[in-house]
């Protein structure tokens, strides 16, 4: 079950409120106010989702410049640009973090 807390004020609301989540905190504390602090650190799909658009932007813009290369055109500053930096926060999302082992 996916609940979306943004202040501590609203923790207190929900608890008041959620029987179901008294009980997972009275079994897990620690976990379950991690698991609501990170709900986007337990969903695959939207890391799947930004990894693949940013695999798609730099494809574009490889695919891009390829084509105005052999077209004899200049490759505009915002294709580099916007190549490069997809590149980089690829390299970025799937290196190994050094604080998780």
């Amino acid at each position: 079950m996916s609940i979306k807390i943004q202040s501590v004020r609203e923790l207190a609301d929900k608890v008041a409120t959620d029987p179901d989540l008294q009980e997972r905190l009275k079994q897990d504390p620690a976990g379950t106010i991690a698991n609501l602090a990170a709900p986007l650190a337990n969903d695959v799909w939207i890391y799947r989702i930004v990894v693949g658009a940013l695999g798609l932007s730099v494809l574009l813009a490889l695919g891009g410049a390829i084509v105005l290369a052999f077209t004899g055109q200049k490759t505009p500053d915002v294709l580099t640009a916007l190549g490069s930096a997809a590149v980089g926060a690829l390299a970025g999302l799937l290196a190994p973090s050094p604080v998780n082992k």
